[in-house]
């Protein structure tokens, strides 16, 4: 069995904040045999076990984005980018994004909306070793209305059959999880007005009942307060964004549905733009209160929020976790809660707990080792020095760069 120990200066070994100085991490055939105080792993460690030392750094968990879109390029107008790239172009460009992920510390990525199943074959490929990316969980295509949505990615469907099927087709191409675009998006020219309900409550809950049928969970796209009661109701396993938009684009969040969000214990995936301070300047720091307010309400309210960035959508870059993280701590939000957003709390709410999300025995070696204290600032979390996903070693282009 071939073995590694990692020692670091310190160790976060996952939810709240635990911290062990002087620690080790020791990794065999993907998987972790021991994460703790230095001398207790060393036990483990036969004598030369090869050795990497970060006497200086933080060793923690490698870290989470609930919600990317490989196939966009973050670009102006990546819908026509979209329309415009055949399918080897599209798949070579999500390769490379990929590796944008895995080089900002990300381990695990859940891509929530391709074209024609590539994020598939792209799983497949970083699962293979043939190109450097985070283990991704793959929705491919989403359903929407007609003409609503993303309807360009290819999952039009209208009525409980269609819906039905569709969730059956995107299991057998692979998926690992239904997304659902319970409203309207502002990526979508034409479509549906962003807080508008796209399907009925009962409609939702045919996509959740296939989806639970054939052991797979479901994210709802939702921004409307129409279609965050039809995803609470219709029992979805995460709702993205939740941003309670109203018709006169206002937002209006209702706290009998927070209540049910809480006591459902549905994980939120705000996929906050990473730019989110450029947009807080433009409109002021009022606005700014008053907007955020209800992101606020429910991170004080104890809903289950988890990190993503919307990776793709325009200005909205891969690798931009670490911005959409500090936004939380911009909201009042202590920093090891902060990282647990993005380690063990994201790791549960994707159904991987027990599995990643934190350093402990038998988890998968998704590993990060960052300069400094994230603990004490988060923007520790940029100076990455290296990452294993599934004990696979990868050194980022940037840490290349400046000789780390």
């Amino acid at each position: 069995m071939s073995r590694t120990l990692i020692t670091a200066g310190q160790i976060l070994l996952g939810p709240g904040g635990t911290r062990v100085e002087d620690g080790a991490v020791l990794i065999a055939d993907g998987v972790i045999v021991a994460a703790g105080a230095r001398e207790d792993v060393l036990a483990h460690a036969e004598p030369g076990c090869p050795t990497v030392e970060f006497p200086d750094a933080t060793v923690l968990p490698g870290l989470i984005d609930c919600h990317v879109h490989l196939a966009f390029d973050a670009g102006p107008d990546p819908v026509t980018t979209v329309a415009e790239s055949d399918d080897a172009a599209l798949l070579l460009g999500m390769a490379g994004r990929a590796r944008q992920l895995l080089d900002a510390g990300i381990t695990t990525a859940r891509d929530l909306g391709d074209r024609g199943g590539l994020t598939v074959r792209l799983r497949q490929a970083i699962d293979e070793g043939l190109v450097a990316g985070p283990r991704i969980l793959a929705a491919t295509v989403p359903l929407t209305a007609r003409k609503g949505h993303c309807w360009f990615l290819g999952g039009e469907v209208e009525g409980e059959a269609e819906i039905r099927e569709k969730v059956r087709h995107n299991a057998a191409d692979g998926a690992d999880v239904i997304k659902v675009m319970a409203t309207g998006g502002g990526l979508t020219r034409g479509g549906p007005a962003i807080w508008q309900p796209q399907f009925t409550a009962e409609e939702v809950g045919a996509v959740v009942e296939e989806a639970h049928r054939l052991g797979l969970p479901v994210a709802a796209h939702a921004h409307g307060v129409q279609g965050i009661a039809a995803a609470i109701a219709a029992g979805v396993d995460t709702i993205e964004h939740c941003s309670w938009m109203t018709e006169d684009g206002s937002s209006e969040l209702r706290e009998d549905l927070l209540a049910q969000l809480v006591a459902k214990e549905i994980p939120v995936c705000l996929a906050n733009h990473p730019n989110w301070r450029s947009f807080a300047d433009r409109v002021g720091p009022e606005k700014a209160a008053e907007l955020f307010a209800p992101m606020r309400r429910m991170a004080e309210s104890g809903v289950r929020l988890v990190a993503g960035t919307d990776a793709g959508v325009p200005r909205a870059v891969f690798g931009g976790l670490v911005s959409s993280l500090e936004f939380f701590e911009y909201l009042g939000l202590p920093r090891e809660r902060v990282i647990d957003m993005a380690t063990g709390e994201a790791a549960a709410a994707l159904g991987l707990d027990g599995r990643v999300g934190r350093l402990a025995e038998g988890h998968r070696a998704d590993v990060l080792v960052v300069d400094g204290d994230p603990l004490a600032d988060l923007d520790a979390l940029r100076s990455v020095r290296l990452v294993a996903t599934g004990g696979r070693f990868h050194i980022p282009r940037q840490a290349v760069l400046r000789g780390a």
